[in-house]
């Protein structure tokens, strides 16, 4: 019994000693920020340098990944991040690729629906199912536009 106890301590701590499958899927370390092998492969296969896949091609773009992490902790290190105007970047980049995710999927339902034949009746079937959402959208909103203010607006930049 106590053979078994001691092989199952020696087990134990061996694969309490070994790397985890995480560990094991670290291709680099950038000071504590670690790149995966799924984050470079996914990278990789996007860029320049994934069209031509040869160890040399693989060793510079993990080269230019590497410079890449490392100007961005110094940005971070920096505090460009919690800038004023990166912060409105960030919103605009929201913004116009959520724009972009919903205007494609709802491109995609209503293309989905059409049943017209030809170019020129799908492009205004679409045209019309697209007008048809958008008065249904701001049919359902509450919105209120304080009159004036746009004028006022013009007004002032007329004035400059």
């Amino acid at each position: 019994m106590k053979k078994y106890l001691n092989l199952l301590f020696v087990v134990l701590l061996l694969t309490g000693c070994s790397r985890s499958p995480a560990q094991k899927d670290i291709l680099a370390k950038v000071n504590n920020y670690e790149i995966t092998r799924s984050e470079f492969e996914n990278e990789f296969k996007v860029s320049p340098y994934g069209k031509t896949d040869t160890p040399e091609s693989r060793r510079d773009f993990l080269n230019t990944l590497i410079d890449r992490k490392l100007i961005l902790q110094y940005a971070q290190q920096k505090d460009y991040d919690k800038e004023k105007g990166f912060l409105k970047l960030i919103e605009k980049f929201w913004e116009q690729s959520l724009l972009k995710v919903a205007l494609d999927k709802k491109t995609r339902e209503i293309e989905s629906k059409i049943s017209s034949s030809g170019w020129e009746a799908k492009r205004t079937e679409e045209t019309k199912m697209m007008g048809d959402w958008m008065n249904e959208l701001r049919k359902n909103a509450h919105i209120t536009i304080k009159d004036g203010t746009l004028n006022n607006a013009a007004d002032k930049n007329r004035g400059r």
